[in-house]
């Protein structure tokens, strides 16, 4: 649907104070993940985004004026085609289609200078995808290990860190941190995992 995009951007607002009326309930609003995006991205001085998980392109949409440069990876071919139309004649954003696992370090590759992750931990599940069991694993040993220091990773649905069908827990990522990533802090908070330069 050509307006869909324009309607859920609209519909973001009402959800935003039905979470809140709601009690601020496990499910987060994208107004609070764009705000904790916005917000990581200037603590940090970070002028690079890289997205797992287009979708609609909500996310690159809200943030493309707070960004030099805007990489969102979607594995789906009809949503990254949609994605890319929407952006066409944006220079600063480049919709990537493919797995993110050999992507992300791809992208890597081409960085001179720090960048803030906006990881999805669970969008393989809605397109009916058997989950890929390395896929949160490689991405964040490749950002970690990166010889550019200072990335930021922010995990979306950290719930689905959960150990099941062979995702890694919170707990396996925190002590994979503290192992072999020192300098390095993970926090929770509504639903989104952090890994920051302490």
């Amino acid at each position: 649907m050509p307006f869909y995009s324009g309607l859920k951007s609209i519909g973001h607002y009402p959800d935003y104070w039905y979470w809140k009326l709601r009690g601020k309930p496990p499910r987060i609003p994208h107004l609070l993940k764009q705000k904790t995006v916005r917000e990581y991205a200037e603590r940090f001085g970070l002028r690079v985004l890289i997205e797992t998980g287009t979708y609609y392109g909500e996310m690159v949409s809200a943030m493309k004026s707070h960004f030099d440069r805007i990489y969102s990876i979607e594995y789906d071919a009809a949503l990254a085609a949609a994605a890319a139309r929407r952006f066409t004649g944006d220079a600063r954003i480049e919709i990537l289609q493919g797995d993110s696992k050999t992507l992300v370090p791809k992208i890597l590759n081409t960085l001179q200078h720090p960048a803030l992750f906006w990881l999805d931990a669970g969008y393989y599940g809605w397109a009916g995808m058997q989950f890929d069991r390395s896929r949160l694993s490689v991405e964040l040993e490749a950002i970690l290990r990166d010889p550019v220091k200072g990335h930021v990773i922010l995990m979306d649905d950290a719930d689905g860190l959960n150990g099941r069908n062979g995702a890694p827990t919170i707990a396996d990522v925190t002590e994979r941190m503290q192992n072999h990533f020192r300098g390095r802090k993970v926090d929770v908070a509504y639903n989104i995992l952090r890994i920051t330069p302490e």
